[in-house]
């Protein structure tokens, strides 16, 4: 019988985990309200330190209020109970300690029945060695995760909770953003978007902006150009960038508008930006996880200078959306997938079936509990599917090829 159920969100932000959070407290005060819950701040660090709150009758009166914000009210941090040395050099647990007993104690210690991860890949990975180590030595609690990531990459799951939003926001910064375009003569925007091997978000906002291009009304006789403030080229980790030829092409847009608007995916040519720095003697910076910190190589700033020269840019402007995307609201297709997801979540934990919630692409997409050990990072944008080919289309630039595969 569950008497303690325990939330934790981590990884980087994306616009479900307010949500989530307050989803999940709207169930269990609905199915099971004698249930306590507590959530632990920052992730599974709050788990390795025990620091959590206590979800109070008042809290639970008012969860809907998390519906309305981005963000956590939990706390995020990147934490893997797999990586002692790490864990260590952070003083999360001390040496010769392993932290996935550390927290499965903590969790024991706790009171703790059940345990719902709100995460991306590395989260609900993350969980797996938990939910694994738990089982193996027989603590009998169980844990269900919800799947959250903007880039919208963990296998086998269609639609992973935030990434719709995140794209709609991308759209709605690029709308300003691109009004830069005739701030001056050749400009060069680059809009650069999150997404470190997979190319959905980038592709997904394009999109998203460049549907909002066709259905408004221009004025190009005063400069209120279609074709100027559309997009111009689309570049994701998974299509190979020939950047002789997207050059000599950008230039052409260049001279026809006068600008040339770049939507950019953060993990796009990393192969190439990697191999420079290395060549040049530079140390490649990477987290816990072994990722490349891409915030601390810059793409944009690298594909601006290569460009800059080729398409006789006079001024480049380099602008992301990351932050301002993944921390934003639920919309409304995220709070009906939401809703839904949670509601399988709870109704799962109560049975005390564990696994990750979502619709399984491997099972006819049916809103599944997914065990974990299905669960992986690394789902590549499929760059032949017809939307992406017509979008692509629509704005002018070749159908892709595929990019051999990069280390990232």
């Amino acid at each position: 019988m569950v008497q303690k159920v325990a939330l934790l969100t981590a990884g980087g932000f994306a616009p479900c985990l307010s949500s989530a959070v307050g989803g999940l407290i709207e169930r269990y005060t609905q199915l099971a309200p004698e249930v306590e819950i507590i959530g632990y701040r920052n992730g599974y660090q709050g788990l390795l330190t025990g620091d959590f709150i206590t979800v109070t009758p008042e809290i639970r009166a008012r969860a809907g209020l998390l519906h309305q914000y981005g963000g956590s009210p939990l706390g995020n941090s990147r934490v893997k109970l797999t990586n002692a040395k790490d864990l260590v050099k952070r003083g999360l647990v001390t040496e010769g300690q392993d932290p996935l007993k550390v927290a499965a104690d903590r969790l024991v210690a706790d009171g703790v029945d059940v345990l719902h991860t709100i995460g991306g890949d590395d989260t609900n990975t993350t969980a797996a060695d938990l939910a694994a180590y738990l089982a193996e030595h027989d603590y009998g609690l169980t844990v269900v995760g919800l799947p959250k990531t903007i880039d919208n990459d963990v296998i086998p799951i269609r639609q992973s909770l935030g990434a719709d939003t995140a794209a709609e926001m991308g759209a709605r910064f690029a709308k300003n953003v691109m009004a830069e375009h005739n701030a001056g003569t050749r400009i060069l925007i680059i809009h650069e978007v999150m997404g470190r091997n997979c190319g959905w978000l980038t592709a997904a906002t394009a999109r998203k902006y460049h549907e909002w291009v066709e259905s408004v009304e221009w004025l190009p006789e005063i400069g209120l150009s279609k074709a100027a403030w559309d997009v111009h080229a689309i570049f994701v980790p998974e299509a190979e960038i020939d950047l002789k030829a997207e050059a000599a092409r950008l230039q052409k847009v260049m001279d026809e508008v006068g600008c040339a608007n770049i939507f950019l995916s953060e993990g796009a040519g990393i192969g190439d930006i990697v191999a420079e720095m290395e060549k040049a003697g530079q140390e490649v910076a990477r987290d816990a996880f072994g990722h490349i910190r891409l915030e601390r190589i810059n793409p944009g700033a690298w594909f601006g200078k290569q460009f800059a020269h080729m398409l006789k840019a006079e001024k480049v402007l380099v602008q992301k959306s990351g932050y301002y995307s993944r921390s934003a609201a639920a919309n409304a297709f995220d709070l009906a997938l939401i809703g839904s997801m949670t509601d399988l979540a709870v109704d799962s934990a109560l049975e005390g079936k564990p696994g990750v919630i979502g619709h399984d692409e491997e099972n006819g997409d049916v809103l599944s509990v997914i065990a974990f050990d299905r669960i992986k990072g690394g789902k590549p944008f499929d760059i032949t599917q017809d939307w992406y080919l017509e979008l692509l289309e629509g704005i002018g630039q070749p159908a892709p090829v595929a990019a051999p595969p990069a280390e990232h």
